[in-house]
């Protein structure tokens, strides 16, 4: 686990694939850097990136607000399979499935039933396509089952349809801006995998 930025308030850290945001990072933050750690938000265990922990209530307090309010910009990039459309606006309503830790796209309002917003770039023309995507609600598993749902499963996301090799789901937060203390905060990093992606054709 990297970390990129910490003071008394907050630590910003790239959270490596296979290790649970809620509580084995943490963890290692407190052994880290001392004192107390919270989680504002959360990652799939099984995806990578950047993360923003909070070191105080007041703080956690301050990021889990913008968090609410969407003041929190959090953008991702993904290997899908396929080449969707150069951008999109996609909202569904999403059902989760607790018993199988899956959710589905459903297309009537009913309890448990959350809407789900995201807009994304195609970045390349190639099958696999990388794309950029910009999260506006952070439901379970959101952006995985909102491009499979429209035939282009991540690279890897076997769970939701995808028939490759990869181990895990080629999904990576890698932007990160939101306002603290009167500044606006933006923290960014790409993986391997997408660096080397070829670029888009004209």
């Amino acid at each position: 686990m990297d970390i990129l930025y910490h003071d008394r308030d907050l630590a910003v850290i790239l959270k490596p694939v296979g290790m649970d945001s809620e509580a084995a990072v943490p963890a290692a933050l407190m052994q880290a850097l001392g004192g107390a750690c919270f989680p504002v938000h959360r990652l799939d265990q099984n995806v990578g990136g950047l993360m923003v922990y909070a070191r105080t209530k007041a703080a956690a307090a301050a990021l889990s607000r913008a968090v609410t309010e969407g003041a929190m910009i959090k953008e991702y990039v993904a290997l899908v399979h396929g080449t969707p459309e150069p951008s999109g606006d996609w909202s569904d309503l999403l059902l989760k499935d607790a018993r199988q830790n899956k959710v589905f796209v459903v297309h009537r309002e009913r309890k448990g039933v959350k809407l789900a917003r995201l807009t994304f770039t195609r970045l390349t023309s190639s099958d696999p396509a990388l794309v950029r995507i910009r999260l506006y609600t952070g439901r379970s598993h959101q952006i995985r089952v909102q491009f499979a749902s429209r035939k282009h499963p991540l690279v890897g996301d076997h769970k939701y349809g995808a028939r490759d090799d990869a181990a895990t789901p080629m999904l990576y937060s890698c932007c990160l801006t939101f306002p603290w203390q009167g500044k606006t905060l933006r923290f960014e990093h790409l993986p391997d995998w997408a660096l080397t992606a070829p670029e888009e054709q004209p």
